[in-house]
């Protein structure tokens, strides 16, 4: 099966270079995306390369999207909820309707750099070397603020017919139960199969786990 990779913030499809191989060796198909990222990029520009993806697999793809990135394997759901067969949450939650794609960090120049790892100190980056940190700094791409502060749009509730596997990393699978209980993630409040399951990791379980990922995301793909 098809198994769409979209990492978060200020990753590319190279992020997943260890998910893949194992990916590939229990017999799916894994299409690390890397989106429009040039300076005027938006994030309908990013919207559609997902959606291009979608189009493109090989039946029905399982997409996955890490971090804030989940919003977009949402809006996939939802432009095409018929064409995907699952969608793989990992560690983030989609945004709602009318809200700001990912506007969480400070914009210069047009563009929302790394800000450096004060912001994810703890549970987040606990996990990471000193030489995972700077390979990740060296790779991080400053997101377009077209992307950032583009705004959501999700116009079909046939998205909430799509099963969604929620991966909790640096939470756990209680603890996200809990926020969508309380209303914080009224997305996944609304879906009608959501399952969840914990890898013990930071933020970044692709790059600290990517074997444990690979086997969860391998599994999503075999109950679709």
């Amino acid at each position: 099966m098809d198994i769409l990779l979209i990492g978060g913030l200020w990753l590319d499809g190279s992020a997943w270079d260890d998910v893949v191989p194992v990916l590939e060796a229990l017999g799916h198909r894994p299409v690390p995306l890397t989106l429009p990222d040039h300076a005027s990029a938006t994030l309908d520009d990013q919207v559609a390369a997902v959606l291009g993806a979608v189009a493109s697999a090989s039946g029905k793809p399982v997409v996955v999207g890490h971090s804030a990135a989940a919003t977009l394997a949402w809006l996939a759901a939802d432009a095409l909820p018929g064409q995907v067969a699952r969608v793989v949450l990992v560690g983030g939650f989609p945004a709602v309707d009318g809200q700001p794609y990912a506007d969480f960090f400070e914009v210069a120049d047009g563009v929302m750099p790394f800000p450096g790892w004060g912001p994810f100190e703890g549970p987040d980056s606990a996990d990471l070397d000193a030489e995972a940190r700077r390979g990740f700094e060296a790779r991080a791409i400053p997101v377009p603020e077209g992307v950032a502060r583009g705004v959501v749009r999700l116009t079909d509730e046939r998205r909430f017919d799509v099963p969604v596997l929620v991966v909790c990393p640096e939470f756990g699978t209680a603890q996200a139960e809990e926020w969508i209980g309380a209303g914080d993630v009224p997305e996944l409040a609304k879906a009608r199969h959501v399952d969840f399951a914990d890898i013990d990791s930071g933020h970044w379980p692709m790059i600290t786990k990517p074997v444990e990922l690979a086997r969860l995301l391998a599994a999503a793909a075999a109950e679709s």
